[in-house]
């Protein structure tokens, strides 16, 4: 059986989101990086929500365990796949990171999946409202976002960024799939689309790439995934939904 190294999160309640009092000062932190306010909107308003507990994987799926997919279900196996095995797997479309769920669960006979938006941000918060995986501070050595590296780094090579129960590359290194779809939150700003047109899924991913800025490593920013699918991997959870 594939070996996965699970972290129990506890039942607890996570304050989600960003508070709409809060999105101006969020976007004048980031004007160096020319982000809309727009963007930001879309993470509000704050909500506490109770969570169940659940299980992740400590890292994403890596090269390596997509190559075991691949050659067991007649998968074509991209050719940066087969030469970095330790690196997440990236490029992988929403689908396709439901199919090797799918297949794991089937040959684990776990009841594996991929995690929901309000579980991948419980288990970057913890109990607080932290900016970040690791607090409220960004900092270099924390996450493979722009200008760490030029692609992916192996997974766990930033411990230093992980999140209260130590679930690591929550931030940077591949943007994360999550099970939800896009949708404004309840009593969102009337300007937030209802719709994410121009993504290449309607499916939100959490925690920004390699290629991407700052602003998409704080927990609460929710987005979908221009094509092409740069960037874009995937993290294992079981339990509840």
């Amino acid at each position: 059986m594939m070996d996965i190294d699970w972290v129990e999160i506890p039942a607890g309640t996570l304050l989600r989101g960003t508070r709409h009092t809060d999105v101006d000062q969020i976007v004048a932190a980031h004007a160096d990086l020319h982000i809309q306010r727009g963007w930001i909107l879309k993470e509000a308003p704050a909500a506490e929500l109770p969570v169940a507990a659940f299980a992740v994987s400590r890292v994403p799926v890596t090269n390596a365990q997509w190559l075991r997919f691949a050659r067991e279900t007649g998968r074509s196996v991209p050719e940066h796949v087969a030469g970095r095995p330790g690196h997440p797997v990236d490029g992988i479309d929403w689908a396709s990171a439901v199919a090797f769920c799918d297949w794991l669960a089937a040959v684990s006979s776990l009841p594996v999946r991929l995690p929901t938006e309000t579980e991948w941000e419980r288990c970057a918060r913890g109990d607080d409202h932290r900016e970040y995986p690791w607090g409220d501070v960004f900092g270099p050595g924390r996450a493979n976002l722009a200008g760490a590296a030029d692609s992916t780094t192996p997974v766990g090579s930033f411990p230093a960024g992980a999140s209260p129960y130590g679930v690591l590359d929550l931030a940077g290194n591949v943007d994360e799939w999550t099970a939800t779809g896009y949708a404004p939150y309840p009593d969102a700003d009337p300007g937030v689309p209802p719709a994410e047109d121009w993504a290449s899924d309607p499916h939100i991913t959490r925690g920004g790439a390699y290629c991407h800025g700052r602003d998409l490593a704080r927990c609460a920013r929710r987005h979908g995934v221009y094509p092409p699918l740069r960037g874009a991997g995937f993290r294992l959870a079981m339990g509840y939904r």
